[in-house]
């Protein structure tokens, strides 16, 4: 292990277009993750030197910024060869959501759970002036205990924002104003909080129908584009859309107002969906018995869903509705969604 000031500094346990991740022990705080931030092939002396400032700028109010649900850096650094900069940090050893995101729709509760806890976080360094800038999937971490906290909040300076959103392939994660002043604020983080909750609802297999969203967010009207899994309460569009608005007067204004909006949210009944290529499946299980509804395609135009229930120990199955013809994808989407609204 290679040392670096009171750093321990072990294997590599993540990395991006911008920088690498390792595990490391420091003498203070035990095992940590170290985000070691490298000059650019691209970046001339000048450039360089202006980010990397920026960057350990940003790093002396991350160190102060403490918060059950912000991830704590405990040290910062320029490296002596003045190529690379460091940040100790605390390690959050139940990784990022990005995983839980690719993996398929994340359930009703544990969406609200962590929209929560990341506001509380993004709430408590909005009040000390600071900016996110990248909230996404990836820069949601999970503490041993569950706990969601923001990380590598304040490490996107507007000059590299877009910069950081084409490498990390988040470019539909830049607000409507953005893309036509550049600038950031409380509304954009807003934006891009509601769009990660989207993404977490639905998944990779189901967001990747989308196609490219970035061409309609810039483009305005992207909240009326999109595409919803039928069992979404309507409550929970409706704070989607509030926070995806166009218009940043129309969004929530502050994390306050947002963290009453989620207290409303409905988790019950918390379906569990998997999204395939051909099939779309939910289950719970309620008073004995476990539900089923499954959405099947033949092709674009031949769509089919049924539901059902099991009994979990004695009993028969027993049919709890479906289509009775062959229908179109939007005709069997709005079938099922009623479907699941009267199942509450």
């Amino acid at each position: 292990m290679a040392l670096v000031s009171n750093l321990a500094q072990g294997p590599r346990i993540g990395a991006g277009h911008y920088g690498e991740v390792y595990l490391a022990i420091d003498d203070v705080h035990g095992e940590v993750a170290v985000k070691v931030l490298t000059r650019l092939p691209e970046e001339d002396d000048s450039a360089w030197s202006q980010r990397r400032d920026g960057l350990l700028r940003e790093a002396r109010h991350l160190a102060a910024a403490t918060h059950r649900n912000v991830v704590q850096v405990y040290q910062f650094l320029a490296d002596d060869d003045g190529e690379s900069i460091r940040f100790s940090m605390r390690l959050c050893r139940g990784g990022s959501l990005q995983d839980r995101f690719e993996s398929g729709p994340m359930n009703l509760a544990a969406v609200r759970k962590v929209a929560t806890e990341v506001t509380f976080g993004l709430q408590a360094l909005h009040q000390r002036g600071m900016l996110h800038r990248d909230i996404k999937p990836a820069n949601m971490l999970l503490d041993e205990h569950g706990v969601a906290l923001l990380s590598d909040f304040g490490w996107v300076t507007d000059d590299i924002r877009f910069g950081y959103a084409r490498a990390g392939g988040y470019l539909d994660h830049i607000a409507y104003e953005s893309w036509h002043s550049g600038a950031s604020s409380v509304r954009t983080d807003i934006w891009a909080l509601g769009m990660t909750l989207y993404r977490l609802l639905h998944g990779q297999k189901w967001y990747e129908r989308q196609g490219t969203p970035r061409e309609r967010i810039r483009n305005g009207g992207f909240v009326d584009t999109l595409i919803w899994l039928p069992h979404v309460p309507a409550k929970w569009k409706r704070v989607i859309r509030r926070m995806l608005n166009d218009d940043p007067a129309a969004r929530f204004q502050n994390c306050e107002q947002l963290l009453a909006a989620f207290a409303d949210l409905p988790v019950e009944p918390d379906w569990e969906c998997c999204v395939e290529d051909d099939r779309i499946h939910w289950s719970r299980t309620a008073r004995a018995r476990r539900h089923q509804v499954e959405w099947s395609t033949q092709s674009a135009r031949r769509h089919e869903w049924r539901a059902w229930t099991e009994p979990l120990a004695q009993g028969r199955p027993r049919r709890a509705g479906g289509s009775t013809a062959v229908l179109g994808g939007r005709a069997c989407a709005s079938e099922l969604s009623r479907f699941f609204a009267e199942a509450r």
